[in-house]
């Protein structure tokens, strides 16, 4: 008997919790299954944070990174966080409590950046465009030389409203007036054109769990020189977990000796690691190629569904994440209800400017292939089936609202 009396006695049955979590086909706005490969990586043998496998790990990632990223910036690395803490970083790193930056808002991801700069008492100019819209990158500038922002930030895949931002000549019309342009690809990196030195953005921000193709977990950020120079003028220290200096230093950015800072999950290295080389081995016109393909198949199949796209301009629409417009007879909670209950098809909903407006369907990474096409298409059309039949009708409720 050990000497030890607990204050909390244990509640369950030994065993009790055993849990395996059923194979789902993720065709939300991400996370996306992942590729036998990648799943693969998921069960290599853990490592600890400062030896030279896991920093070997890191140098292959940073080198893919540049490539998917299409960049030269030394600062290029993974954080332990989620995209949103991505985001976070950059805000944290970049600019002091009361300069004034633009956020040109196109969804609920540009609002949430807004609320993440306030919180850091940022002076934020917030832009808004119509769903389904992009901005006009005259009005920008005209907002740009109102403003004198130290940074505009932009989402590239917006995949609230579905929409794929044109970001080329930006970066130009930013730097004219001493401007950072920072951009959002957390939807869009790996599954859309994305070009961070020729399009001069000066912070990239993405993560693992979308076009990648990986678990989430990590987030990715890559900083221009003139981004770096800018880093070392903040007055306010960032929050130590988002210390960009500092993780530099771990991913060995610079050639400084290599600092410990917190433990990486070397499950998650290796899964991202696999992920980028995937997209290495595939290519990354190809890989574009795959999610244009992809999306353009979709498009054509719900027209014989009757439904539509709710970006009109085909040229706007985002390639990694679909927004579908069902007809007006069908209750998306019961269709995405059956569609899980029975296919386990998860399909994402509409939120911030799409919310109870559009179904997100996300066919990215693994997922972005004819097969997973066809085989929604189906199922969907079996699932309207179901939402106008009897049974159907007898399920059916109004929508709910989705925060």
């Amino acid at each position: 008997m050990a000497p030890w009396k607990l204050d909390v006695a244990n509640t369950f049955t030994p065993g009790e919790r055993n849990y395996s979590l059923p194979n789902k086909l993720l065709v939300t706005a991400g996370p996306t299954n992942c590729s036998p490969r990648v799943i693969s990586a998921l069960t290599q043998y853990s490592t600890t944070p400062v030896c030279k496998e896991m920093y070997q790990m890191m140098d292959d990632m940073r080198e893919m990174l540049k490539y998917v990223f299409q960049t030269k910036n030394e600062l290029t690395l993974a954080l332990q966080n989620s995209g949103t803490g991505g985001l976070e970083a950059a805000l944290a790193n970049l600019v002091d409590p009361g300069e004034k930056i633009i956020i040109a808002s196109g969804g609920i991801w540009g609002d949430r950046t807004v609320e993440k700069a306030k919180i850091r008492n940022i002076d934020v100019v917030k832009l808004e465009c119509k769903p389904g819209e992009v901005y006009d990158f005259a009005e920008l500038e005209k907002e740009i030389i109102k403003h004198k922002p130290v940074m505009l930030f932009m989402t590239h895949g917006e995949s609230s409203g579905g929409t794929n931002q044109p970001l080329e000549g930006l970066g130009d019309i930013c730097h004219k007036y001493n401007c950072l342009l920072a951009v959002d690809a957390i939807v869009s990196l790996g599954g859309v054109p994305y070009f961070q030195d020729r399009w001069g953005i000066d912070v990239g921000v993405s993560a693992t769990q979308k076009a990648i193709g990986a678990p989430p977990g990590l987030a990715f950020i890559t900083l221009s020189p003139r981004a770096v120079q800018r880093m070392k003028t903040i007055k306010t220290r960032p929050p130590f977990v988002y210390n960009l200096w500092e993780l530099a230093k771990v991913w060995n950015c610079f050639g400084e000796p290599r600092k410990y800072h917190y433990t990486y999950n070397s499950h998650m290295i290796c899964a991202a690691r696999e992920a980028l080389a995937e997209i290495v081995d595939e290519g990354l016109e190809n890989r574009w190629e795959r999610h244009k393909n992809t999306a353009e198949a979709f498009w054509k199949g719900i027209e014989k569904l009757k439904m539509r796209c709710f970006v009109p301009n085909p040229e706007l629409r985002l390639w990694t994440v679909n927004m579908l417009v069902l007809p007006s007879d069908i209750k998306w909670p019961v269709l995405l209800d059956y569609l899980e209950n029975k296919y386990n098809v998860v399909i994402g909903f509409g939120i911030g400017p799409t919310t109870n407006k559009a179904l997100r369907v996300g066919m990215m990474g693994y997922n972005a292939r004819p097969e997973v096409v066809n085989y929604i298409l189906k199922v969907l059309e079996d699932g309207i089936r179901y939402c106008r039949s009897s049974e159907g009708q007898l399920n059916s409720t109004a929508p709910k609202e989705v925060v």
